[in-house]
């Protein structure tokens, strides 16, 4: 007993040691990787240092950069371009503090040429100085610092593209090379925040607590340029629960509540009116936002729009914090492992090459239903790469407990340090793409069900053609839309791209010499997974079967001839020379099958008439 009081000390200092120690290495790598709320957060605070000028050029930068400094310190400068009928430049500055900002958008006034109701907006337009004859006066500081991106927001080229895959060394960094120039960069990520902040600020005199968030593949780090923006507007009511006034000093609430008009209806049809609302809002006044179309009666009702500016379309909702979680859930997987994004990317790219993926809706897969495919191979490998969302969710603490307004439970571990999960996998990238699609080869669609949440499959509980378990609202499917013909064709398009790679593969490690011989080869590696089709892949016939004989055929034509009363010279001819076939087949086989049927069908007339003559001559006897 007296030794385990003298070790108690020891211990404690021990223990001191390792939490000082555990908190320093998460602090390092927290801030290597921050969390989904800290990237929201540093993304919506960038937003409101920023504003975004039209001009004429690139060229007209330093003349801006020396006019916008007189309202604060500019951090940085990005250059876009939006091409319509001709190439529209604008350039995003960053200012050091939001204050900043707000006096260079107060500084603005409004055009006097158009009779549009002005709105104070962070979009501006950068007007020649009048009367101004000579160059731009640099500031005293002298030449600004350079742009930090020229024409930022520009697609790579194919043919650009095409030529770094067919550099690369290997399948490993192919798959690399094309998630790191198709993703979205910095300054479309800045751009989609900043449109969810010109909403936001719009409505901020009537609703001051209300957020517009950007979710979906902007922000969970699986989009690509040119991705279009989900948006939703959050009213989160202040209940006061904690709020003081200016005098208070204790802990009580505030006892002065806002009046609330009482919504007597139903909560989806008040919230298609209030979209309807916010829809005519965005429409007559907010600058740059035009075709604003209305779909209220889908199961999220939704706003769609294009913004002219950005070159961008936005779908925006108030009612989908399931999606805004789901963002976060997939914002996570991607930052446990470097290799889940490159590998999505690969997929989602052959996918679309091969037509399986369309941007319209419809009986297709959509790329949120194969990204749920390609979590669930990382989930239900032999040494898995990511943890199963009920692993998540039993391992959440009361910080992490999310409930939307419709009872849906989003409630799952929200810091991926503490969860604490470690993988042993160290395949490659090339070698998780081949797995990938030999997993998806054998998969029994037809009867199983995917789970993320339990990472294995389960049994179907309805006869979807391809049932995903939605990891959040676990009673839907995400994946209904998919029809039989479309699953059919998943299988025969994964088994193909199997056998594809795993050529490349068996290729690459035979050949010492297949360095040099790439350089010849108009396409290897992923390349050959992204070939496209010879004929277009939905065609209007495809899932209909043609019929191999018309019903006509099966039946004698009559022939427009006269009758051999009125024309004795056709009897003869018709005697001398057999009636010409009228009917044309396209193959022999048809054909024989044609005339198999009919000689079928007279020995059946035959046998009917032999049967009925000889019981008329039983009749006549009697």
């Amino acid at each position: 007993m007296h030794s385990l009081m003298r070790r108690v000390p020891n211990l404690l200092l021990w223990r001191n040691y390792c939490v000082k120690y555990s908190e320093a290495a998460s602090a390092s790598r927290s801030a290597d990787k921050p969390s989904y709320e800290e990237f929201i957060g540093n993304q919506q605070k960038q937003a409101q240092r920023s504003i975004v000028v039209q001009v004429s050029s690139e060229k007209s930068y330093p003349e801006l950069y020396n006019y916008c400094s007189r309202f604060g310190s500019i951090l940085g400068a990005h250059h876009y371009c939006v091409r319509q009928d001709e190439a529209l430049h604008y350039v995003l500055l960053e200012y050091s503090t939001p204050g900043e900002a707000a006096a260079a958008i107060d500084s603005g006034v409004s055009n006097g040429e158009l009779s549009g109701v002005p709105v104070r907006s962070p979009f501006l337009w950068f007007r020649a100085a009048a009367g101004r004859k000579s160059g731009p006066k640099l500031a005293a500081g002298g030449a600004p610092p350079s742009l930090q991106s020229l024409d930022g927001n520009r697609l790579i080229e194919q043919s650009q593209l095409l030529g770094l895959l067919l550099g690369a060394k290997d399948i490993e960094e192919q798959v690399v090379l094309l998630h790191e120039h198709t993703r979205l960069n910095e300054l479309g990520v800045r751009l989609r925040f900043l449109s969810a902040l010109q909403v936001q600020q719009a409505i901020a005199g009537m609703f001051p607590t209300a957020q517009a968030q950007p979710f979906g593949s902007s922000v969970n780090g699986f989009g690509k340029m040119g991705c279009d923006l989900d948006l939703i507007l959050r009213f989160d009511n202040d209940t006061g629960a904690g709020k003081k006034g200016p005098l208070e000093t204790g802990t009580e609430p505030s006892r002065l509540v806002f009046h609330t008009k009482e919504n007597m209806s139903n909560g989806r049809s008040q919230t298609q009116r209030h979209m309807e609302c916010f829809g005519d809002m965005l429409h007559l006044f907010l600058p740059g936002i035009c075709h604003v179309r209305r779909i209220l009666q889908a199961r999220v009702p939704i706003i769609k729009y294009h913004h002219e500016h950005l070159d961008l379309e936005v779908d925006l909702s108030m009612s989908n914090l399931t999606g805004f979680y789901m963002s976060e859930l997939l914002y996570m997987f991607g930052e446990m492992d470097p290799r889940v994004r490159p590998l999505t990317f690969s997929i989602r790219r052959w996918a679309q090459s091969c037509g399986l993926t369309n941007p319209s809706p419809g009986r297709w897969i959509s790329n949120f239903s194969l990204t749920c495919l390609v979590m669930f191979f990382l989930q239900q490998l032999r040494q898995p790469i990511l943890p199963t969302i009920g692993a998540l969710a039993k391992a959440a603490e009361p910080g992490d407990a999310r409930v939307t307004e419709d009872g849906i439970n989003c409630t799952f571990a929200r810091d991926v340090e503490r969860f604490r999960f470690t993988s042993r996998n160290q395949s490659s990238l090339s070698e998780l793409l081949l797995q990938f699609f030999e997993f998806y080869s054998q998969f029994d669609f037809h009867n199983r069900a995917i789970s993320l949440n339990e990472g294995r499959a389960l049994s179907k509980p309805d006869h979807s053609a391809m049932y995903i378990v939605n990891p959040l609202e676990q009673l839907l499917n995400v994946s209904k839309n998919v029809s039989l013909e479309e699953c059919e064709r998943l299988r025969i398009e994964v088994r193909n791209a199997a056998w594809v790679l795993e050529s490349e593969v068996e290729n690459a490690s035979m050949s010492t010499e297949a360095d040099a011989e790439r350089q010849d080869l108009l396409a290897w590696g992923l390349l050959n997974l992204f070939k496209h089709p010879e004929k277009p892949v939905i065609r209007p016939n495809m899932f209909f079967k043609p019929r191999m004989v018309e019903v006509s055929d099966l039946f004698e034509q009559k022939e427009a001839a006269t009758s051999p009363a009125s024309d004795p010279s056709s009897t003869a001819t018709a005697n001398a020379t057999p009636t010409a076939n009228p009917n044309t087949y396209k193959n022999g086989s048809v054909r024989q099958q044609v005339q198999s049927i009919k000689a079928a069908t007279r020995s059946e007339l035959k046998q009917l008439r032999g049967s009925t003559n000889g019981a008329k001559n039983r009749k006549s006897s009697r």
